[in-house]
């Protein structure tokens, strides 16, 4: 996908390294710690187990827990209740093709172990693939070959790191995301606006990347702007922002239609086994085959919508009770970086911020070599994108999903994590001054830097900045505490 320079060979490495030492950690914890007995959603398994499926289980277990287990119920069963709406088909649809590709173990395993395989590869794979486009995006977007590959090491350390391996979504929706915006970053439109699309299938906040093709569409609009063919341009443009809706928003509207033609037309239910009819009865669960849902008489008659508000309560300012205090705490690092990061680029071009990155330069030299970094004005549009992520999800949802939602969201955590570290850390400062031994060179006295400099700055901890040590020691927390709790039921973000 991407030629192998040795920065990118380095990042590869190091995702490789870390997928792996999340699938053993997971394994180790989920077998040495006793699993909480949590209150969600856990279907009765109706396919015999096998030795070799206890097997799995034993190994894989920990990826299956909470959220997970309804991506899994959903590929093995398909949507027969209506909360299995809030989850969109994109992830299990790739977890049925992983699945399909072990079929030569479909007479020794059953298909939830097939699944389960396929949750820990194919996420595996998408992690290592993400890390890869995001150097990518970063080469593209910062002119800074060091914050974007440090951004890349970074995200191999994510604080959703969990999530990046567990049966979720995140994996496969940083890939699409960063790949799409790797593609509208070299003009490629089209390709961009596919990604995008594929994107919105597997989460719903891939709605909001609507933004970056219109934001593109627009520069362009003002920058080759003529009089004389105004009216003609317009009408081109705005040609260009209705097709980029109807691409982005077709995922979104078949899925709700579907939906639609489950409960809300007759005759078009699937049969449902005894077992979990007996669950939704048991539960409260709805099926298609009970009675209409209230959503279904209503003007716009969206699932999404009313499974968000009546099963979830999600709502704005609903969270904010005194009870969710500690998740509120533990959502505050990443809401605390991306507000950082939002102040220091705003405080930095206001004028960009006011013209919404829409002015011009009078240099041209400045165009073809803008400021390289993370102030570069072209970060204009992920910074915005990341500070309109952050609003909606501190003020709509349950605040303590926000660092998974924009760790897998935005490149803007990693790039104004990178930017600090090379900002405040003299060791890094050292390597930086020395362009031609970037990883190399004679370190500090009493200090040893390897290739990879970012275990290098967790090697010599002790002597490392005060701001490295809470940006380090914040993603290395996080990317255990996770697989700690998380793989044994118990509430994580």
């Amino acid at each position: 996908m991407w030629p192998l320079d040795p920065s990118r060979k380095e990042v590869l490495g190091f995702a490789v390294s870390c997928r792996v030492l999340t699938l053993a950690l997971q394994a180790l914890f989920n077998a040495i710690i006793p699993d909480h007995h949590a209150e969600a959603f856990s279907p009765p398994r109706l396919a015999p187990s096998g030795s070799a499926d206890q097997l799995v289980e034993g190994l894989l277990g920990g990826l299956s827990h909470w959220d997970a287990e309804h991506f899994l119920f959903i590929a093995e069963h398909g949507y027969l209740y209506e909360h299995n709406f809030a989850f969109f088909p994109g992830f299990p649809l790739v977890l049925l093709l992983g699945a399909e590709l072990l079929r030569p173990l479909w007479g020794l395993l059953n298909l939830r172990s097939c699944l389960l395989i396929s949750v820990a590869l194919l996420n595996s794979l998408f992690s290592v693939l993400a890390a890869l486009a995001l150097h990518d995006l970063g080469c593209l977007v910062l002119h800074c070959p060091r914050q974007a590959f440090y951004g890349a090491l970074l995200f191999c350390l994510s604080p959703a790191n969990v999530f990046l391996t567990a049966g979720y979504s995140e994996a496969l929706f940083a890939l699409l995301t960063f790949s799409a915006m790797g593609q509208l970053e070299r003009g490629q439109s089209w390709t961009s606006g596919l990604f995008f699309a594929l994107a919105t299938g597997v989460r719903s906040n891939g709605l909001v990347n609507i933004g970056f093709l219109i934001h593109s569409q627009c520069q362009g609009f003002f920058s080759s702007l003529m009089v004389q063919n105004a009216l003609r341009q317009l009408l081109k443009l705005m040609g260009s922002v209705f097709l980029s809706v109807f691409t982005l928003g077709l995922p979104f509207a078949l899925f709700q239609y579907y939906a639609y033609t489950q409960f809300c037309l007759p005759g078009s239910a699937h049969p449902i086994p005894q077992p979990l009819v007996q669950l939704a009865v048991d539960q409260g669960y709805r099926t298609a085959e009970g009675n209409k849902p209230p959503w279904c008489s209503w003007e716009l008659p969206l699932i999404y919508s009313y499974i968000q508000d009546v099963y979830w309560n999600v709502g704005f300012l609903r969270y904010y009770e005194l009870k969710q205090v500690p998740n509120f705490l533990l959502a505050a690092p990443m809401a605390i970086l991306v507000a950082w990061a939002t102040w220091t680029y705003v405080t930095t071009h206001p004028w960009l911020f006011l013209t919404l990155g829409m002015q011009r330069s009078k240099n041209k030299r400045t165009l073809e070599k803008p400021e390289p970094g993370f102030l570069s004005p072209r970060v204009f549009v992920y910074l915005v994108h990341s500070a309109a992520l952050l609003l909606f999800g501190s003020l709509c949802m349950h605040v303590q999903v926000l660092t998974r939602f924009l760790c897998s969201s935005t490149p803007i955590v990693y790039w104004f994590s990178a930017h600090l570290l090379l900002d405040q850390e003299p060791l890094l400062r050292s390597l930086e001054a020395v362009p031609a031994k970037p990883l190399a060179g004679d370190p500090p006295p009493g200090q040893k830097v390897p290739r990879n400099s970012i275990m290098g700055l967790l090697y010599n901890w002790k002597t490392c900045s005060l701001v490295t040590r809470c940006i380090l020691g914040y993603f290395v927390t996080y990317w255990l505490l996770g697989l700690l709790l998380h793989c044994n039921w118990l509430p994580w973000t």
